[in-house]
């Protein structure tokens, strides 16, 4: 949730130092956040919510925006990966509570509220979220949307929407779960605490820590190290691993075998053993 989430969840985490100037890719066009492309041939498309006067809570008009950027992204073959970061001290600090303080049932039930904000879900590009600072509530929740998280280490992860008389409504209790397990998952939704960065990590949240400094650097990093690869086959990977979580153990392997026999249909998967064959580097194409 917004700032007022923060309140609730005591702990002040480091801002992030970012040394590159950040741009938006269409002056006058978003809002709520800023976009540039970067690393090797600018193949990495950066993403950083940018409502600094509210710790970049989550509201309509940055999520619209946010799609739009995504479309932009999958649209743009020169983008092979898609880093998702914050501006300042948090990550999101949770979905703007003052946006639906005033909300009713028939409203948000018949609006269907919130079902345009997991448009990260089905991008078929790797999307790598670097926290930042906070991430409560919905910030949490497009955290986990995400396919890789790294975090600094002055990172916190919470749901706290119990405090506030509600649940998460954009994942938390189903992709956390999935995520840590029952167990914990439950005891962080029933109490609305935050757990840091390390303990994240340990649990299997998060997949690395870094110092502040180095967070973005290092996602950039890994971003270039990922988009390196055949976009194609990339795609098949993503869809294999996000379908493990849906479907039962034989349906899981059933497709496992399905998309493995697919790259046999592309010249990368050719290129890519026989470079190996040859001791060299593979080139790959997307073919």
């Amino acid at each position: 949730m917004a700032a007022s989430l923060v309140r609730m969840c005591r702990g002040v985490a480091a801002p992030l130092m970012v040394t590159r100037r950040l741009m938006s890719a269409s002056a006058g066009t978003f809002n709520n956040i800023l976009v540039e492309r970067t690393g090797s041939n600018n193949q990495v498309g950066v993403i950083t919510l940018h409502r600094p006067k509210a710790l970049n809570a989550l509201c309509d008009d940055l999520m619209t925006e946010m799609n739009t950027v995504l479309d932009d992204f999958e649209a743009n073959s020169d983008v092979r990966t898609i880093v998702i970061t914050g501006h300042g001290k948090s990550f999101a600090a949770g979905a703007d509570i003052k946006e639906m303080a005033d909300r009713d049932f028939i409203g948000v039930y018949s609006g269907n509220f919130l079902s345009h904000w997991d448009r990260v879900t089905r991008c078929t590009k790797p999307v790598i979220a670097a926290v930042n600072g906070f991430a409560f509530g919905g910030g949490c929740e497009l955290a986990m949307m995400c396919d890789i998280i790294y975090a600094s280490s002055s990172a916190k992860f919470g749901q706290p929407e119990i405090k506030l008389g509600t649940i998460p409504g954009a994942g938390g209790t189903q992709r956390l779960t999935r995520a840590i397990g029952k167990s914990k998952a439950m005891e962080l939704v029933l109490t609305g605490d935050h757990i840091s960065a390390s303990e994240a990590e340990r649990i299997g949240l998060v997949s690395k820590v870094f110092e502040g400094d180095q967070l973005l650097p290092e996602t950039i990093k890994l971003a270039e190290r990922i988009g390196a690869f055949s976009q194609p086959v990339l795609q098949m990977a993503k869809e294999a691993v996000n379908k493990s979580q849906e479907l039962s153990l034989a349906e899981g392997l059933h497709l496992e075998k399905r998309l493995f026999h697919s790259s046999f249909a592309t010249a990368d998967r050719r290129e890519g053993m026989k470079a190996f064959a040859e001791r060299r580097a593979a080139e790959f194409k997307d073919e």
